[in-house]
Formats: structure tokens, sequence, C-alpha cells
């Protein structure tokens, strides 16, 4: 009942993160402008995203624009794009899994089998957690470099937003739901491994010994 209960914690805290990483893929706060030096009164700030620039006005009013080419975005871009698209779709597979193999469901009878779909879901959570780390990284790499490099001009300077803070708690979700699910199948299959022994009642032979072959 223990392992069942951690087993749905798990898979709650893996869609937590789900959810954390579609809101992160979408949000355009990846990049957020600096207010450094003679920056520290603007007009406008900028938000800079894996699919649209926004320009926040100092009057409230906002305006966003979508990516004209995908060709010609940064590489880093590129890749965030892509890779949190591939976790929000492994994200969607590892929910399946792990809900047809868990303990509270009964599309499948209990044993190995079931307990190896659950491993796998648990598995496919930690990959997302993983793939969604790389951009995360990376984006706040270049955002450090860049404001610590001199020759960039205050103006371009940059620094983390919101989204990447969201995508780190997601992948923190990911991969400790991931692994507790793991652990608790694992823990469950080593539980109902073990081979049942049984042994043969004692009988005293004519001579009123006990027979040897009866001792298991």
């Amino acid at each position: 009942m223990t392992s069942a209960a951690l087993e749905i914690l798990g898979l709650g805290l893996g869609i937590l993160g789900w959810v954390g990483v579609i809101l992160a893929c979408g949000l355009p706060m990846w990049q957020v402008s600096a207010f450094i030096d003679v920056n520290i009164v603007v007009a406008q700030t900028i938000w800079e995203g894996l699919w649209m620039i926004c320009v926040v006005q100092s009057t409230g009013q906002m305006q966003c624009k979508v990516h004209d080419s995908i060709l010609a975005l940064q590489p880093e871009v590129q890749t965030g794009r892509a890779l949190t698209v591939i976790v929000a779709l492994l994200g969607l597979v590892a929910l399946m899994v792990t809900v047809v193999g868990a303990q509270c469901t009964n599309c499948i009878r209990p044993g190995k089998m079931k307990s190896r779909i659950v491993i796998a879901g648990g598995a496919i959570y930690i990959l997302c957690g993983v793939l969604v780390l790389i951009p995360l990284c990376w984006f706040a790499n270049i955002v450090i470099s860049d404001f610590y490099d001199p020759t960039v001009p205050p103006s371009k300077k940059r620094e983390m937003g919101a989204a990447l803070y969201i995508g780190w708690a997601a992948t923190a979700l990911l991969l400790f739901g991931g692994c507790l699910i793991c652990c608790c199948s694992c823990s469950q299959r080593d539980e109902t491994s073990f081979p049942v022994k049984y042994s043969a009642p004692r009988r005293p032979t004519s001579n009123g010994e006990y027979d040897k072959k009866n001792y298991v």
C-alpha cells in the first residue's frame, strides 16, 4: 500500500513537471532586459523567448512578434524549441505508460511485466528531465557570459527570465518523480520475487528415526 501511494506521488510530480515544461516552453521570458548602469530607467522592457519577442512599455502596453524565420534563429533557440517539444510529447507517453502499469489500475495483471512497464514510465520521466535541462543551462550560460563580457554593450545585456526558473523547477519535479516511480516499482518487484519453499512433514521411519530426505 505504501509503495502504491509513493508511486501515485511520483506520478503526480511527473505530471506537474511535464506541465511546467510546457509552460516554460510557451513563455517568452527566457531572457529579459538587464537594468544596469544608464539603463536603470527605461521606457520599455524586452522579453525574448523560444517562439516570440515581446516589448513591454512603461505604460503597461505589450507588443509581441513571432520569430519570422526558423533557419535564421540562434542555435540555442532552435535546440530549445526541438527539445522542449520532444519533452512535451515524451511526457504524454510517460503518463500513459505509467498509468497502464500503475498498481492502482487493472490494465495489466500484477506481475513482473507490470513492474517493468512502470519502470519504463519512470525512466521516460527521467529522460524528459535530462533533455529539458540542456536548453535551460545553455541559455543560462549565454546570458551569464554576455552579462560579464565587457565587449557587449549594456543595451544588449540580458538577465535570466522567469521561464528558466520554471523550467528548472519542472526539471527537478520530473527527475524526482521519475526516480520515485522507478524505486517503488523495483522494491515491489523484489518483494514479489522471492521463491516460496515448501518442506515436507517429517515422518519417522520404521526404526523410529527421521528420514533425511524429508529435510529441505
